[in-house]
């Protein structure tokens, strides 16, 4: 499964989780084995307002385009993000939200 992101200024929290060809986003399931080698899957046949693309398969490979949230001051790492190649199943490690620093100076306000 591959994943690219863009990143999004936004106050609200993005997890992921690969189980097999089951990406859960923020705990809701979507289930992309049935597409087919080739095939397109449009976005807007899909209810999830995290993705930002089609979902394509190529050489056996899911692909597709989700928004990366950050916060004021997020790092280079998430403002640039990489994209992800997921071959084993569980959580997904996102690109910190905020700096380490403005996160720990929001914690103790």
């Amino acid at each position: 499964m591959h994943i690219t992101f863009t990143p999004m200024r936004l106050d609200k929290d993005l997890t992921l989780e690969k189980q097999g060809e089951v990406l859960f986003i923020n705990g809701e399931a979507f289930d992309f084995s049935p597409l087919p080698e080739g095939y397109i899957l449009p976005r807007a046949a899909v209810a999830c307002d995290w993705l930002i693309s089609d979902v394509t398969r190529a050489d056996g490979a899911l692909q597709m385009t989700l928004i990366l949230p950050h916060g004021a001051l997020a790092p280079h790492e998430t403002l640039f993000p990489a994209p992800m190649t997921l071959t084993t199943d569980g959580p997904v490690d996102l690109p910190p939200f905020d700096s380490p620093a403005f996160e720990t100076e929001e914690a103790q306000r």
